[in-house]
């Protein structure tokens, strides 16, 4: 069997019911750079190393169908107090207090179509010893 090689997750597609909402959530809420490479049909966000792309099912394909059991999307941040803060003020609620899992703070709330955000911040080595 032959391996794939793959260097790197492209982009994470998200779907939505309501692009110009989601695009509205993503841009103003969050404060994400919306990309050029974005249309009608769907709206790109950079975050560095991938790209996030919110997709209406409507549009794209299948009909949108929220999970109730999606695991997060994680958001790399500084500060991930500092940034729930920030969104609270802005009305974004969340699902837990913050967790320190013993490596990383994480704080998971949703966008206004469920999909399952994480503000992340991971502060202990990976086992090589490197922090990301």
């Amino acid at each position: 069997m032959a391996e794939l090689e793959v260097e790197r997750a492209d982009f994470v597609a998200l779907p939505v019911q309501d692009l110009k909402r989601a695009d509205e959530f993503y841009g103003k809420t969050l404060g994400l750079e919306r990309s050029t490479n974005s249309s009608e049909r769907w709206v790109e966000y950079e975050l560095g190393n991938v790209t996030l792309a919110l997709v209406s099912p409507e549009v794209m394909g299948p009909a949108f169908r929220a999970e109730g059991h999606q695991m997060p999307n994680g958001l790399r941040v500084a500060d991930v107090a500092a940034a729930r803060a920030k969104l609270e003020a802005d009305g974004v609620e969340f699902q837990h207090e913050t967790i320190d899992s013993g490596v990383c703070h994480l704080a998971t709330f949703s966008d206004p179509d469920g999909n399952r955000l994480q503000l992340h911040r991971r502060y202990a080595p990976y086992r090589d010893g490197a922090l990301p």
